[in-house]
């Protein structure tokens, strides 16, 4: 099983821009698809990103399209999560996800999560 450590969130105005990497461990760190979801209060916990085990495919939801770009690094085992014109409503945590496979199928493991709260 994937462990992944996400970092990179805080606390940014609305239109501004902030980055989050998830870290994870393992050696076949390049086999697996990975991705993002949120959750924010009291809503459920929905799809923000994927991206395939190469990089060359993406997938976004429709809310976050042409604002977020997902990347993978995989000499560093490392994705991330490059958030520009944010707004309020894009407040949550954030959780780093791994696919079982390398596509974006079924989810295999979580991160424990990072709050990026977008002013207003």
């Amino acid at each position: 099983q994937v462990q992944l450590v996400e970092s990179g969130g805080g606390l940014v105005q609305t239109g501004g821009s902030l980055r989050l990497s998830c870290a994870a461990s393992g050696r076949t760190f390049s086999g697996h698809a990975m991705g993002w979801f949120r959750q924010a209060p009291g809503q459920e916990r929905e799809f923000v990103a994927a991206i395939n085990w190469s990089g060359v495919y993406t997938y976004y939801a429709d809310s976050v399209k042409g604002r977020f770009t997902i990347s993978r690094d995989n000499t560093k085992n490392t994705v991330y999560l490059q958030m520009k014109n944010l707004k309020p409503e894009d407040t949550a945590v954030y959780y780093c996800v791994a696919y079982l496979g390398t596509s974006w199928d079924q989810v295999g493991s979580w991160g424990q999560g990072t709050q990026v709260t977008v002013s207003s």
